[in-house]
């Protein structure tokens, strides 16, 4: 099939061709209208369309006349960190899902209500996901590495009902408590749950607060072979709310409808992963982030696919362990990020070639720009296609990347590829809207309406919507990606990084606003900036350089790693672990314009040894050479 006139027609028969794509999934009742678009940019799809993301996933799978699938695997849960195996057919997952929904029911939660589930990558999280969907309500999944004043964030925006955790995850075989660092969020969040249900996986002291907290499994007990009907929803009622970081320091809520995305994920499972129903698929990353609901969760799962749920690191017990989960379960499409692979280039090449990865179809790396010299290495040492994808919290599903099950195009290692069906890609010149020329620099933008599986807004704020993703490119009303990228002759593209203070750290997105007013917490600092400097390994870390109240505290190298320390440390105890950066230096003064702007890019280039550019306008040069000493070795 030609995939130039695949795409063309998703844009110019838009109706058609989203309406056929609509066929991959089951309709209570069928959408009257694929797209209503009177409104711009809010899109509604598949219009008073009826459907069930849980029915879809996991229910129509036990009514298949081919074969047993009912009894074949769904979900293959492996935790490395506590050596524990389980796996679920659609039967038994179709019967935990049930169970979970009661007991949700029980606590009180109904359609529309909002369900936050704080938990660690174990088979009870993905259990209360499609317990959600099954019911109507609206989950809203924490990634379990935030810390308190992050968490409390996301409490007070979405106001659950129900909190659902743990006693503690594990990372590395270190355990990480859960309990503590929920009961401190409920107590600084203005908006309190009702009830807060906790899986005890006895790593750590799970203390109960009494009227709130519920034991999982003694909930479970008294509803163990309920039944619980679907929920039907109108396509465009909100399935979850996951939060990405901005550049003014408050989280965004991307709403996610239902109808659209399961559409959007179970054509992508065909197009662009070539998933079969009874393969298996494996996803190593998290549930928390964007890729752990598409692509652990819902994708496979509407594919009719085993999908493999890991609690482990790429290189515990070792550096052969993604490989060996990949021979024993015959992972037919597995999807990871560059940091993945960066940390294995590290370890022996052996373990490369010593399982068995026949059923491997390719490999899937999205999360940070994958560079050439990585996806060449890995390439030659699987044997195996290497397909880069590319695409954001917000779109839910690929924008750029070579569509394998329509047409096998050429790749370019260091580029994710074409444009998808659906998206209206336009690489636009950041101050006049107007298109660049091929191998010019622009902003990456997508003329609207976005395609099915989108964001359908912000949640609580269609303002901050349209003004965040709409209002940016001058004289267009076009979504903004808010990186930069060029385009080859070939219809290549690649990406070249953030236009915003946004950045990503092995795949995940920080607000570089977040982790200043962290720092600023401390009392003894005065001023600080955050920027994003390239890593190897990491694809960028946020390091720091602060101004202090008092220049004596930083006069010593021993002055200046004790404050950097407790700097750290506050980054620690408010955002967690994943955003503590790399460095803080210690300044007198930040590099500013005359009007008082932070010189953010210009400090950027310099950690990166790039020319820092026109510095016309700076207020004081001498800023700069102290930004190169304090970053000297001492």
């Amino acid at each position: 099939m030609d995939y130039a006139a695949f795409h063309r027609r998703s844009l110019d028969e838009r109706d058609a061709f989203w309406a056929e794509q609509a066929r991959l999934i089951d309709w209570h009742v069928a959408p009257k209208r694929t797209l209503d678009y009177a409104r711009p940019p809010f899109a509604r799809w598949f219009v008073d369309g009826r459907t069930n993301l849980c029915h879809n996933a996991v229910d129509r799978w036990l009514n298949r006349d081919w074969g047993a699938h009912a009894d074949r695997p769904a979900l293959i849960y492996i935790s490395t960190e506590t050596g524990e195996e389980r796996t679920y057919s659609f039967r038994a997952l179709h019967a935990e899902v049930n169970r979970c929904a009661a007991m949700l029911l029980e606590l009180g939660v109904g359609r529309g209500d909002r369900v936050l589930i704080y938990m660690p990558m174990i088979a009870e999280a993905a259990f209360a996901m499609l317990a959600c969907a099954r019911i109507g309500a609206i989950h809203s999944v924490v990634f379990g590495g935030f810390a308190s004043h992050s968490l409390a964030n996301r409490i007070e925006d979405a106001a659950p009902k129900v909190i659902v955790s743990a006693d503690a995850g594990s990372r590395v075989g270190k355990v990480v408590p859960y309990k503590g660092l929920l009961d401190e969020a409920i107590r600084l969040s203005a908006h309190k749950p009702a009830k807060v249900l906790l899986v005890d996986r006895k790593l750590a002291a799970m203390p109960m607060t009494a009227g709130r907290d519920v034991r999982w499994d003694a909930l479970a007990v008294r509803h163990e072979g309920a039944q619980v009907p679907c929920a039907w929803l109108e396509s465009s009622e909100p399935s979850y709310i996951l939060y990405t970081s901005g550049t003014t320091g408050r989280p965004k809520g991307v709403q996610r409808d239902t109808g659209g995305y399961a559409v959007a994920l179970a054509a992508s499972m065909k197009h662009i992963y070539c998933g079969n129903a009874g393969e298996t698929y494996f996803s190593t990353s998290d549930i928390g982030w964007v890729v752990g609901h598409s692509y652990i969760i819902y994708g496979p799962l509407l594919a009719g696919m085993a999908t493999i749920m890991y609690e482990g690191t790429p290189v515990r017990p070792d550096a052969g362990i993604l490989w060996q989960i990949v021979e024993k379960h015959r992972v037919s499409v597995m999807f990871s990020a560059p940091t993945a692979i960066r940390v294995l280039k590290k370890q022996d090449p052996g373990y490369l070639t010593k399982y068995d990865l026949s059923s491997l179809k390719a490999l899937w790396l999205a999360g940070e720009p994958l560079d050439e010299p990585t996806a060449r290495w890995i390439a030659d040492s699987l044997k195996r296609p290497i397909i880069d994808n590319y695409w954001q919290t917000e779109t839910g599903w690929p924008i750029l990347t070579y569509p394998m099950g329509i047409e096998d195009k050429p790749r370019k290692f260091g580029s994710p590829g074409h444009p998808m069906y659906g998206y209206d890609v336009r690489l636009l010149h950041e101050a006049t809207g107007e298109e660049v020329a091929v191998g010019e620099k622009g902003v990456v933008a997508i003329v609207p309406p976005l395609p099915p599986g989108c964001m359908s807004t912000v949640w609580g704020d269609d303002r901050r919507f349209v003004e965040t993703y709409f209002r940016s490119v001058p004289g267009r009303e076009v979504y903004s990606t808010f990186d930069w990228g060029i385009r080859d002759a070939d219809g290549c593209h690649f990406i070249l990084g953030r236009t915003d203070d946004v950045i990503n750290v092995a795949g995940h997105r920080l607000g570089t606003r977040e982790i200043e007013e962290s720092i600023s917490s401390h009392p003894a600092i005065a001023e600080v900036a955050v920027v994003g400097v390239a890593d190897q390994l990491k694809g960028q870390v946020p390091v720091g350089f602060a101004v202090v109240k008092d220049a004596a505290a930083v006069a010593t190298l021993d002055g200046r790693m004790k404050l950097e320390g407790e700097v750290m440390k506050t980054v620690d105890g408010q955002l967690g672990a994943i955003a503590r950066p790399h460095r803080v230096h210690f300044v007198s003064a930040l590099p500013k314009t005359r009007s008082g702007k932070v010189l953010r890019r210009s400090i950027q280039a310099i950690c990166e040894g790039r020319d820092p550019g026109d510095l016309t306008t700076i207020e004081d040069p001498a800023a700069l050479t102290q930004l190169r000493e304090a970053m000297a070795p001492a």
